[in-house]
């Protein structure tokens, strides 16, 4: 943590805190219904079986999908397919199927759609029990994008979805 607080600027740092400080709440139970609906037209795995796991840091953020019981190859799989496509998907700006999922108005959403090219840096990982994508970015209004994109998750997939430790990228740097 004292490396990542020593190579923030003193505002972004605040924003940083404040950002993830606060409590993200669940959805209600009809939108963590209809989340889950129309998540099983875009994700091919088993919501049940897995757990997204959002982890905020001072760039932006990784997302992992992991599976909950390691030796389910077939979901482990599955999350990789589905992480590598979006994956792409994102780094050409196209933010359709978080939308399908969550709505057009999914906080972050707008201002992840309008980055330029290269703003914001996407890479996907592969891990033992799933996969991740790191997304990362020098432009405070896209951290806070990011930020806000996370937690927005977090509220709608509360049934299968926790928060990861703030400074969670600082352990997975190639």
């Amino acid at each position: 943590m004292k490396r990542l607080i020593g190579c923030l600027p003193a505002g972004l740092f605040m924003l940083f805190i404040a950002v993830s400080a606060q409590a993200v709440e669940k959805a209600s139970d009809a939108r963590l219904d209809e989340v889950v609906q129309r998540g099983s037209h875009v994700m091919p795995f088993d919501l049940e079986r897995t757990t997204h796991i959002f982890s905020k840091n001072g760039k932006g953020g990784v997302q992992q999908v992991i599976v909950k019981d390691s030796s389910n190859t077939d979901q482990i799989k599955l999350i990789r397919e589905h992480l590598a496509k979006i994956s792409k998907e994102f780094m050409q700006g196209d933010f359709s199927n978080p939308a399908k999922i969550h709505g057009e108005d999914m906080p972050g959403l707008a201002e992840l759609r309008t980055a330029k090219s290269g703003q914001v840096k996407i890479v996907y990982k592969e891990l033992p029990n799933g996969a991740e994508i790191d997304y990362s970015t020098e432009v405070p209004e896209l951290i806070e994008a990011i930020h806000k994109w996370f937690d927005a998750q977090l509220s709608d997939h509360a049934r299968h979805a926790i928060p990861g430790h703030p400074d969670h990228s600082m352990h997975h740097q190639p």
